[in-house]
């Protein structure tokens, strides 16, 4: 791993770990490979937004808002 880099642990569920792992196998790069290219095109985008997320990729905040409910509204019914 390069100086510097950092680990990112994250709960996916089965489906997405599955969508990551399809589309790095048949592309034969890794998950790393394929998180790392995403996150550089997306610090592009925050530095032309002035280094700001704000208004950044609205569909996927969405979604991610809507995941983050229902697992916390999963975790207080256990």
């Amino acid at each position: 791993m390069p100086t510097g880099g950092a680990a990112l642990h994250a709960y996916l569920s089965d489906e997405a770990r599955q969508a990551w792992d399809i589309l790095s196998f048949d592309n034969g790069v890794s998950v790393t490979g394929l998180l790392e290219a995403v996150a550089l095109e997306l610090i592009d985008d925050i530095n032309d937004n002035g280094g700001s997320a704000e208004g950044l990729r609205p569909e996927w905040v969405k979604l991610a808002r809507t995941t983050d409910a229902n697992r916390r509204r999963r975790g207080r019914n256990r």
